[in-house]
């Protein structure tokens, strides 16, 4: 087993990361930007090391210092949690050149599976359903280009390859939009992600999202942890995820659960990993993998009964998977909201300090968070501090359970996004289970992006 790890993340995930180390006996080093010297993991970590500022440039996205933390302290590994750096190919291979573990894939995978049009390709061959397109990037002869539009059939949606996060995409409806839509989608790309090269796919009207947990551990292992629904999405980010999916059933399931374990074979992936997808009458389509553990991962937990981060850290460590396949249970169901330090009617960010702090409580609530009362939410990182899950032996008593402890968070001192919450709870459509991708949107009368 590793003997001590450097946490290159911050908020509720590092906090995560370091009570899965505690379980395990490895001792933490959690580094911190300069406004996050009173982040709870940091006050609880056996070292620390301020590594820079708050601009997440000069602090977790600095390579160089995340790498001189793990000299200076001896830590055996680093892991990257979500975001920043998690999906950095160049970062993955630089720690592990400087002679570390990095509690992931190995960098050739991560740049694989971090390339849209690779990454599709690489489905293809391994047997994962994915949606009808390009099969390639788009080039410069826009006569090849409608042909390959109407070859597709419209709507077609273009895509950046090097793309995440709802940025580097586009609608489009006929002929006389797609130069356009390809040049904008180029250029957007090219700022955000340094990557101009685009593909192009066939645009689902009402899909919902279904993503598939695996765990791999690189000696030839693989498995799947069922499915999560996270259809509930504002401008293509998350609000609400569940697991498992309302309507999938055990035959979907398997179907689409083996062909996502065989891939991680095939590409002898390493780690936990998420396939991505999209679901339209009956059917999955690939769209991408994230080779990183998840925001959302902890409905999976609830429902299997299996630790993902320790199962991160023993696969880490060299050892093989702890479980079988036949050894996964899905039993009852879990429902998680993202809590964000936002205005619920404008989405825009609320900083500040947290006057009064109460968590919920009571049988199946779980609140991972790294708040307290006092604390003060910094304006640099992304909004969300904290995610408050529910389990229920049925999906109704998760939604019941979730409405009380709704009810019983408090966070006083700046604006969250709990009543939003709320409304989505008592939703009679949510209720129903099986809204698709565009529904809160239009719930909320914003236009879809």
């Amino acid at each position: 087993m590793l003997e001590k790890i450097v946490i290159a993340n911050r908020g509720e995930i590092a906090l995560r990361i370091l009570r899965a180390c505690k379980e395990l006996g490895i001792k933490t080093v959690a580094v911190h930007s300069t406004a996050d010297r009173e982040l709870k993991h940091v006050l609880m970590a056996d070292e620390t090391v301020c590594i820079g500022p708050a601009p997440s440039v000069k602090s977790y996205l600095n390579i160089p210092a995340l790498i001189s933390a793990a000299e200076i302290t001896g830590a055996d590994a680093i892991h990257p949690g979500y975001g920043f750096l998690s999906e950095n190919a160049d970062f993955a291979e630089q720690v592990e050149r400087s002679g570390f573990v990095f509690i992931g894939p190995k960098a050739d995978t991560i740049r694989l599976m971090g390339d849209k049009v690779s990454a599709i390709n690489a489905m293809k061959k391994t047997g994962v359903p994915c949606v009808p397109g390009s099969d390639g990037s788009l080039g410069d002869d826009m006569d090849k280009n409608r042909q390959i539009a109407n070859r597709i059939g419209y709507p077609i949606i273009v895509k950046a390859s090097g793309g995440g996060g709802g940025r580097g995409m586009r609608v489009v409806r006929s002929d006389k939009d797609l130069e356009t839509s390809i040049k904008m989608t180029r250029a957007e790309a090219k700022a955000a992600f340094n990557n101009d090269m685009v593909y192009m796919e066939k645009y689902l009207e009402n899909p919902r999202h279904i993503e598939i947990q695996v765990l791999a551990d690189g000696q030839g292992q693989a498995i799947y942890l069922a499915e999560r629904d996270c259809s509930m999405q504002r401008r293509h980010q998350k609000v609400v995820e569940e697991a498992p999916a309302p309507g999938i059933t055990p035959e979907q399931r398997k179907f689409i659960g083996d062909r996502c374990a065989k891939a991680c074979i095939d590409i002898n992936y390493r780690g936990a990993g998420t396939f991505e997808f999209l679901f339209e009458n009956g059917e999955f389509y690939f769209i991408e993998m994230n080779t990183r553990i998840q925001v959302e991962h902890p409905v999976t937990e609830m429902i299997t009964g299996v630790d993902l981060i320790k199962e991160q850290l023993r696969i880490a460590s060299g050892l093989p998977l702890s479980i079988k396949q036949e050894d996964v249970e899905v039993t009852g169901h879990a429902i998680e909201c993202r809590i964000n330090a936002e205005d619920a009617n404008t989405f825009l960010p609320s900083p500040g300090k947290i006057t009064r702090f109460h968590s919920p409580g009571g049988f199946g609530v779980r609140w991972e968070s790294h708040i307290y009362s006092g604390y003060t939410v910094p304006p640099h990182y992304d909004s969300m501090i904290g995610k408050l899950i529910t389990y229920g032996e049925t999906r109704a008593v998760a939604i019941a359970r979730m409405k009380n402890a709704l009810a019983e968070l408090i966070i006083d001192g700046i604006k969250t996004n709990v009543d939003l919450q709320l409304r989505i709870m008592n939703d009679e459509n949510f209720d129903k289970g099986g809204t698709n991708i565009h529904y809160l949107e239009k719930k909320l009368g914003l236009q879809e992006t």
